[in-house]
């Protein structure tokens, strides 16, 4: 502990003097590097992980099912993977919330299914119709609450709940292989061939956009994964930490920081001192995230000690995003800019 509370103090002391490298890039490169080794395979993999995780459900659907379980995990591991990546294909119909409402502050999740369940509604029956159901009944949140919830897994007729649960994992794999689809099929030319007819004019657009999914991903766990359960010191929220009732909250952290080293190695590829920090940074994300294995849905926050190893693990994805802005941006030529986390 008291290593790792030196680690911290000295990253507070060297922040401020990160490396001012100047590299000459080639943006279009780049682009081409990110969406061939990182974004295609990302959602080639979800979009397959997905179709299994209907297939399972379709072979049982009963939520102690340990097959439907493990294919529940890995596809949502593969979104995971992805989840950083809120453009394009993904944002098409609100597909990105369709597949993940989270936070959600209001409880919409068991409300939505809740009512699907008593009235045994019968939007169920087609994939089409149930696209028209609220996104806080759909998606892996809401197959997460009916395959683990105490309530919302035993709740209404046994047929019902189970012709639902292989409803929204179908929609899932639907939705996952639009996804794949439309990258394959057009969405990842206009990235990497921009022009003033597509979608991003230049090589510098492309770029700024892929490098704002890296900065708002690693904002995004640093703040809202690790930010809702932590709280204040007063006042702890482990019941807000992401998917807990499958156990996942850190899971989703390490699977999240790992996809976004891999964009970071990427990104960062031109430049042997930037590659070498991140390597440091992501090195200690990693170590940090083992030693919380005891504690995967961040309980522990309760506690000073539990509290403190959490706040360790935000602080080093919070260096790794220090050397996102202050490195990184500056030796690409772009910018994040303004996005929806800013402000909160």
């Amino acid at each position: 502990m008291l290593k790792s509370f030196a680690l911290v103090a000295s990253f507070a002391l060297v922040a401020p003097a990160f490396a001012q490298e100047a590299v000459r890039v080639d943006q279009g490169a780049l682009v081409e590097a990110a969406v061939a080794q990182h974004i295609l395979p990302g959602f080639e993999a979800l979009a397959t992980t997905t179709q299994a995780l209907s297939a399972a459900a379709e072979t049982e659907c009963s939520p102690t099912s340990e097959p439907l379980r493990a294919a529940f995990h890995t596809a949502f591991d593969a979104w995971m993977g992805v989840s950083h990546l809120r453009f394009g294909p993904t944002e098409v119909d609100e597909r990105a919330f369709g597949l993940a409402f989270w936070p959600d502050t209001k409880g919409f999740t068991p409300k939505a299914l809740g009512r699907l369940i008593a009235d045994e509604d019968p939007v169920i029956a087609d994939a089409t119709d149930f696209q028209t159901v609220s996104v806080a009944g759909r998606g892996f949140f809401a197959l997460e609450q009916l395959l683990y919830d105490p309530r919302i897994s035993t709740l209404g007729a046994a047929d019902y709940h189970c012709a639902l649960v292989r409803r929204v994992a179908a929609d899932i794999a639907l939705s996952s292989g639009a996804i794949h689809t439309d990258w394959v099929n057009g969405f990842a030319t206009l990235l990497t061939e921009p022009s003033e007819a597509g979608s991003y004019e230049t090589d510098a657009e492309s770029l700024q956009v892929i490098y704002k999914a890296l900065d708002s991903g690693l904002q995004f766990d640093a703040e809202v994964r690790l930010g809702r359960p932590l709280g204040s010191f007063d006042k702890p929220r482990p019941t807000r930490a992401e998917a807990r009732r499958s156990g996942r909250s850190l899971r989703n952290v390490t699977v999240s920081t790992a996809a976004l080293a891999e964009l970071a190695h990427i990104l960062s590829s031109e430049s042997d001192t930037i590659r070498a920090d991140y390597s440091t940074a992501f090195a200690l994300i990693q170590e940090q995230a083992t030693d919380l294995q005891n504690d995967p849905v961040f309980a522990g926050v309760k506690e000073v000690q539990g509290r403190f190893r959490v706040e360790i693990l935000q602080q080093y994805i919070n260096r790794a995003r220090g050397i996102t802005t202050l490195e990184l941006g500056p030796a690409l030529g772009v910018s994040a800019g303004f996005n929806a986390l800013d402000g909160d």
